[in-house]
C-alpha cells in the first residue's frame, strides 16, 4: 500500500471512532469514492475491529474489538488528556507558528467534539460545540446577533450548518432567507439556538473554494506581489494558508502568487503595508486597488 492510501486509511481509523458522519460524508472527507471507503472498512474488519453501522448507515469502531484499546490508547486522547493539552497550547506565544502548526495537526487527525475546545478560542467553544450537535444531527439553528461584514449590520440568521473549515474558524450554512449557501464567521456568531426543524435543502448544500485571505466564491483572478521582510512576516502571521504560494525572489523578497476569489482581500493587506508591497499582477487586482485609492483620495 502506497502512503497515500496508508495515510488515508490511518485517518479513516481515527475518524471511525466516535463517528457520527455517513459513509457518504466520511468519501467526502477524505476525497474518495464510496466503494474505496467500503473496501477500507472491510480493511478495517479483516484486521480484527469490529464495526457497526448506526441507524442510516453511520459506521463505527466498537471499542469491544481486540486491537482497539492498544490503539486507542496510543492515538486517542480523553477528555481530560485534551484539557490538558489545551491549556499546554493556549500558553504558547501566539507569535510562535508552532502554536498553530500543532492545531493544524490535532486538527487532521482529530475530529470529535471535544477536540473543538482545543482549536478554537475559549469564548467560541460554546458555539462550536452547537453547531456540531446541528451538524451531526442535521437541525437547523439560529445564529443570533450575527455580525455581518459585509452588511455591516447584526441580525439573526435561520440556517442549516452542515461543515466546518479549518479550525472551526467558519462554517458553512444554508441561509433559508437566502436560499444560498454562505460562510459565516464564528467569531461573528453572539449564540447558537439549536431548532427542531431538520435540514429542507440537503441537495443545496455545497462549499465553494475559498482563498487564503477567507474569503469563498468562485475564482476570479491571481494574486501576485513582491514582499519584503516586513510584508513576509505579516502575510505568514495573518494569513498562514499563504505560505505554499510564497516563493523566494532576491536576497530580501519574496514573490506572493496566489487564486483569489475576490479582490477585497489582497487590497485591505496592501494599502495596509503599501510601502512594503509591490503590486506584479494581475490586472483586476491593480484595477481595483487603484478604484480603492481614488476613492480614498476624496475623502
Amino acid at each position: 500500500m502506497d502512503q497515500p492510501k496508508l495515510e488515508r486509511l490511518l485517518r479513516l481509523i481515527t475518524m471511525l471512532i466516535n463517528n457520527r458522519k455517513t459513509t457518504k460524508e466520511i468519501a467526502d472527507t477524505l476525497n474518495c469514492s464510496l466503494r474505496t471507503v467500503q473496501r477500507y472498512i472491510d480493511t478495517i474488519r479483516a484486521a480484527g475491529f469490529i464495526v457497526h453501522d448506526r441507524s442510516k448507515g453511520v459506521p463505527y469502531l466498537s471499542q469491544k474489538s481486540k486491537p482497539f484499546k492498544e490503539i486507542d490508547e496510543l492515538i486517542h486522547f480523553t477528555e481530560e488528556e485534551a484539557l490538558i493539552l489545551k491549556k499546554a497550547i493556549d500558553s504558547i506565544d501566539d507569535s510562535n507558528t508552532l502554536k498553530l502548526n500543532l492545531k493544524k495537526k490535532l486538527y487532521n487527525l482529530y475530529d470529535y467534539p471535544f477536540l473543538a475546545d482545543v482549536l478554537v478560542k475559549p469564548e467560541n467553544s460554546k458555539n462550536v460545540h452547537a453547531l456540531i450537535e446541528a451538524i451531526q444531527d442535521k437541525k437547523c439553528v439560529i445564529l443570533t446577533k450575527y455580525r455581518s461584514a459585509n452588511s455591516n449590520q447584526v441580525s439573526n440568521r435561520t440556517v442549516e450548518p452542515y461543515k466546518f473549515t479549518t479550525n472551526y474558524q467558519q462554517v458553512w450554512c444554508f441561509e433559508h432567507s437566502s436560499h444560498s449557501c454562505k460562510l459565516f464567521n464564528v467569531s461573528r456568531i453572539g449564540s447558537v439556538e439549536l431548532m427542531n426543524d431538520t435540514w429542507q435543502h440537503e441537495d443545496k448544500h455545497f462549499d465553494a473554494p475559498i482563498d487564503v485571505f477567507r474569503l469563498s466564491g468562485e475564482i476570479i483572478g491571481n494574486v501576485k506581489l513582491k514582499l519584503n521582510i516586513r510584508a513576509y512576516n505579516l502575510l505568514l502571521e495573518e494569513y498562514p494558508l499563504s505560505e505554499k504560494y510564497i516563493t523566494q525572489g532576491k536576497k530580501n523578497d519574496y514573490i506572493f502568487n496566489a487564486p483569489v476569489c475576490s479582490y477585497e482581500g489582497a487590497c485591505r493587506f496592501i494599502l495596509g503595508l503599501y510601502n512594503d508591497i509591490e503590486v506584479q499582477g494581475d490586472k483586476g487586482l491593480i484595477d481595483f486597488v487603484n478604484t480603492k485609492i481614488n476613492f480614498l483620495k476624496k475623502l
